[in-house]
């Protein structure tokens, strides 16, 4: 599945902004899907020019106009065919192992620090988790739901995984205090 195949799935929501989709992907799909301006905005300009999506310009006082993206019936279309492979891949594509992959040539102060801005990645998503409605909220689907807690679930045995074996990466006794932000 694609960025362009994602966008039409939010947007059976209802219309939405790119700055709208954004954000919903860095909060409801941020754990599995990251998505950025730089792919949401060009498979939005994709899908209106193949027909698939609409828009209309909002003005903005101060600013360029806001384009509001609806799902058309050929988007539709396109988005049912996007979701008929019934034996999807679960790729993982992580930076962070690939670093400590090579956490031989590094420093224990750099190791870690990886492990310590990861374990507050992971308390940041355990927090958007936290914020999303109960399973039993009806205007949840249950696929979000589903998903929810998979990526509970996930973060919540990554945090463990490596609160227990990070002794294998480094020489420290003791774990170090978290205190190196994430991008820092």
């Amino acid at each position: 599945m694609d960025v362009k195949t994602v966008c039409l799935g939010m947007l059976t929501d209802g219309p939405a902004s790119g700055y709208d989709m954004k954000k919903c992907f860095e909060s409801s799909f941020g754990h599995f899907f990251p998505a950025g301006y730089g792919s949401i905005y060009p498979a939005l300009a994709t899908l209106a020019r193949n027909g698939m999506v609409e828009f209309v310009e909002v003005p903005q006082e101060g600013k360029p106009d806001r384009k509001v993206y609806s799902i058309t019936e050929s988007g539709r279309e396109e988005l049912l065919k996007g979701l008929s492979n019934l034996n999807p891949t679960h790729k993982v594509r992580s930076e962070f192992l690939a670093i400590v992959w090579f956490a031989h040539l590094m420093s224990d102060e750099q190791i870690n620090t990886v492990i310590d801005n990861k374990l507050i990645e992971i308390e940041g998503f355990l927090k958007l988790f936290e914020a999303f409605p109960d399973c039993e909220c009806d205007d949840v689907p249950k696929g979000a739901q589903f998903v929810a807690g998979f990526g509970q679930h996930m973060a919540e045995s990554i945090r463990t995984y490596i609160k227990d074996n990070r002794d294998m990466l480094t020489d420290l006794d003791e774990e170090p205090d978290v205190k190196v932000a994430i991008g820092s």
